[in-house]
């Protein structure tokens, strides 16, 4: 027993002289390749000032009471006690995002790896970039979404409305962002329409990039068809654009926000379109309880993380 103490005793003398070591290691190492580390100084320096500061003090906000005037106030769990506990349009907004985020990010995300793998079998360049454009330009044109808010305008000058009224199926205009049973169906319409953004590219990017001997000893191999080839080659040799494509459509899909509110309202007819992004710009810019938008903050981000954790968990499966 003494001995098995003693022992104890020695592996915890241990780390000290280990960190030391480690520590001084790195410090070789920098002098080193000090060079590579000064061109490195710049984005660090700025990625802690405006993403790791940021996040931290967030997080440490969310444990607060902090209304701007005065100085913040600490009320531990409260915050997140209140928001699952006495704030019903925030379950409201957490069912929200989660449809907005299940159906448009797989959708959107396998709608553009098919529509990038259907441009990059276009042989001509001019026809291939043209169609490229095409499918992103909406992604590039900033409020293009505004666009729907002409079609489904609810008077009778709307496109929708004149041509369902032209046709006889309907007589009186519909309140298209006015009815709660429209709302969602329309705005998921609209988000699908501009999913094909940075994610897009770099499937292109990475279908231009795949080894084209690979298809070559792919089909000596026993390779039969295209979804065999899509399935075997070409995705594997693009995990880095798949995996980045997921990340941004995560990302997007549940920081949906400025084009429901541009569409049906802010905030909407029963909240309808009302999501957790619109809940933290609700309590962060309006009401500016900013230790509560910080709790809501908080909790999304660990949301999008463990949900890129796992859809990263996922593609690493791919053609194995």
């Amino acid at each position: 027993m003494k001995n098995k103490e003693k022992n104890d005793n020695l592996s915890w003398d241990i780390y000290p002289r280990y960190i030391k070591k480690k520590a001084k290691s790195l410090w070789k190492d920098i002098c080193r390749h000090r060079m590579s580390y000064l061109f490195m100084l710049p984005y660090c320096l700025l990625f802690t000032v405006f993403v790791l500061a940021p996040v931290l003090v967030s997080i440490g906000l969310s444990f607060t009471y902090f209304n701007i005037l005065e100085q913040p106030r600490f009320v531990g769990w409260q915050n997140y006690i209140d928001l699952f506990f006495a704030d019903e349009v925030f379950l409201t907004a957490i069912k929200n995002t989660f449809l907005f985020a299940v159906v448009t990010g797989p959708i959107g995300y396998f709608m553009a790896l098919f529509i990038a793998w259907m441009i990059n079998d276009i042989k001509n360049k001019k026809v291939r970039a043209f169609m490229t454009l095409l499918f992103y330009a909406p992604t590039i044109s900033g409020q293009a979404y505004i666009v729907w808010k002409y079609i489904f305008s609810s008077d009778t000058y709307g496109f929708a409305n004149a041509w369902l009224m032209k046709l006889g199926i309907t007589y009186s205009p519909h309140l298209w962002f006015e009815d709660q049973k429209y709302i969602v169906p329309i705005l998921i319409i609209v988000v699908l329409w501009m999913s094909m953004g940075t994610g897009f590219l770099s499937f292109i990017a990475g279908l231009q990039n795949v080894d084209q001997s690979l298809y070559e000893a792919g089909y000596m191999d026993g390779i039969k068809n295209r979804f065999q080839e899509l399935w075997y080659i070409t995705l594997p040799s693009m995990k880095p654009q798949l995996m980045f494509g997921a990340v941004m459509t995560i990302t997007s899909s549940f920081a949906i926000h400025e084009q429901l509110a541009a569409l049906a309202g802010f905030p909407s007819v029963n909240y309808a379109a009302h999501t957790v992004v619109s809940h933290l710009v609700d309590y962060g810019s309006i009401r500016f309880e900013m230790g509560y938008a910080s709790a809501i903050a908080t909790l999304l981000f660990m949301v999008m993380i463990l949900c890129n954790k796992g859809i990263q968990a996922l593609l690493r499966k791919v053609g194995q």
